[in-house]
This record gives structure tokens, sequence and C-alpha cells, in this order.
């Protein structure tokens, strides 16, 4: 079995996390600078073994598109582009920053490392990922 990439692509940072072979659990990977992104994805992708990239889907709380969307849109054309063997699916991804700042403080991280946006990126990747796979269980 190959693993699942899931991409939480912001406008400076963008945050990276994977699953296992057997896809079973989800972790975080990295944090790149989204500048750089497309070259770490073509050394990761020829290294790794991936059959999805799921990427997160921007969403204000009320279900609209939120600004960064047309970004994400063009990123996963790219993707496309560039990768045109695995599929590229979207999720929605309201509320992970939150749900990745909760889960910080639930891990008893200090105020200093939870005001590290780029952890938070990683984190957020990693719920994207859990959500969704998640979601195909059900």
């Amino acid at each position: 079995m190959a693993r699942i990439l899931s991409v939480d692509y912001g406008k400076k940072r963008t945050g990276l996390a994977v699953t296992d072979p057997l896809q079973l659990i989800a972790g975080g990977l990295a944090t790149v600078a989204t500048s750089q992104l497309m070259e770490w994805l073509r050394n990761y992708l020829a290294h790794e073994e991936v059959e999805l990239i799921v990427v997160g889907e921007p969403k204000q709380p009320n279900g609209q598109p939120s600004e960064n969307l047309p970004r994400v849109m063009a990123f996963v054309k790219r993707l496309e582009r560039e990768f045109p063997m695995i599929p590229v699916k979207l999720y929605d991804e309201r509320f992970t920053s939150v749900m990745a700042h909760q889960a910080m403080i639930d891990g008893g991280l200090r105020r200093k490392a939870r005001q590290d946006k780029a952890l938070v990126d990683e984190i957020s990747a990693t719920i994207i990922l859990q959500s969704y796979m998640e979601s195909r269980r059900k």
C-alpha cells in the first residue's frame, strides 16, 4: 500500500503530513516555504510511493470559500499537471488551525512553542489527513 500525503497550503508556508504505508496513522511531515513547495514535492515523490494527495480546501465558518481558495485551486491544477499519476482530492479544512492550537495546548506545549506558525501548519495538515481518513472509514 502507498502513503497518502496531506497539504495545508498557505501563502507563505505549507504544512505537510503523511500516513504510514498501511494508511493507519497520520503524522506530521514538514513545513515548507510555499515558494519551495513544488521542488520539495518533486524530491519527496521521487523517493516515496504516494497514492493520493489530500489538499485542505479553505472555507469560512459558514461554508463559503475563503480568500485563499483561488491560490489553493491554482496549486491543485499545478499538482495535477506535475504529478498526473497521483489523484488530488480537496478536503474541508475549516477549524483545523483552531484544532491545531488546542492540540498544542493539550500536549502541554508552552506559549512560546504554540506561537510557532510552522508547527501549527504541520499539525493542521495532520488534522486534515486524520479527518479525511476517518471520513473514508464511515
